[in-house]
């Protein structure tokens, strides 16, 4: 049993870091938020774009709502823990997050292990969807036309890939293909953009990596914040027995 002496002057060093991990785990709970808030209006707004990849991508926005919802939950129980000073619940919490960061790290492993797939899905898919569009209403349709207007493009590769297509056969090219505002391009590819879609978006892809990979490492580097903390707290709390008054 460590001596009255000793438990008095750690008493400050296990408040410093209390203090600390109740900052750490109210941060920690502020990104489940975000994640939260994130998946629902990716689920309410983005559907659309994510069918286009591949039609499990539509299970992404619950992903992040389920993944924002348990940081959420363990963020509380983390601050329940901290606030008790209570040795074992505290390296509950550290084991939570020690599941969650290899969670995470095997996910990035697979993205990146699979990022060409990712991009042969999209081009498989979106090729698929041209053959099928329609200008009725369609939702893959609406997500063709708004990624054509939005990046100025035509096509997978060029727009002589609507050529394949029954609408080109019976309508001409769409009208999100045209190169200025409401006009009417029928078979006309002087008034259509001549580029591809398909290396526009990879290319705006591949130059959010960098920063997806960043933020992706600064979120590992922060749990792993978060574990030191709550071991160092539940062994001091064990080695000097320290009770709260």
């Amino acid at each position: 049993m460590a001596s009255p002496s000793r438990r008095l002057q750690t008493k400050p060093v296990i408040t410093c870091f209390k203090s600390v991990l109740l900052i750490y785990t109210f941060i920690f709970w502020i990104t489940g938020v975000i994640l939260l808030a994130v998946g629902i209006w990716g689920k309410v707004s983005l559907e659309n774009y994510f069918s286009l990849l591949n039609e499990k991508a539509t299970n992404v926005p619950f992903v992040l709502i389920g993944t924002g919802t348990v940081i959420i939950l363990l963020g509380t129980f983390g601050c329940f823990a901290t606030c008790r000073a209570s040795a074992w619940m505290l390296k509950l919490y550290a084991m939570f997050l020690t599941l969650i960061f290899l969670v995470e790290l095997v996910a990035a492993i697979v993205g990146f292990v699979f990022r060409h797939e990712i991009k042969n899905s999209f081009k498989n898919n979106y090729e698929k969807i041209l053959k099928q569009y329609n200008s009725t209403g369609d939702y893959r349709s609406d997500a063709v036309d708004k990624i054509q207007n939005k990046l100025h493009c035509c096509g997978v590769t060029d727009y002589r890939d609507w050529k394949d297509t029954n609408y080109y056969s019976e309508k001409g090219f769409p009208k999100s293909c045209c190169k200025l505002e409401n006009c009417s391009p029928q078979r006309d590819a002087d008034k259509v953009n001549n580029e591809g879609c398909f290396i526009k978006v990879m290319t705006i892809i591949e130059s959010e990596m960098g920063v997806v990979a960043g933020i992706s490492f600064g979120v590992a580097c922060f749990q792993l914040i978060g574990i030191f903390l709550a071991y160092c707290l539940s062994r001091a709390i064990t080695n000097n027995q320290y009770e709260i008054v």
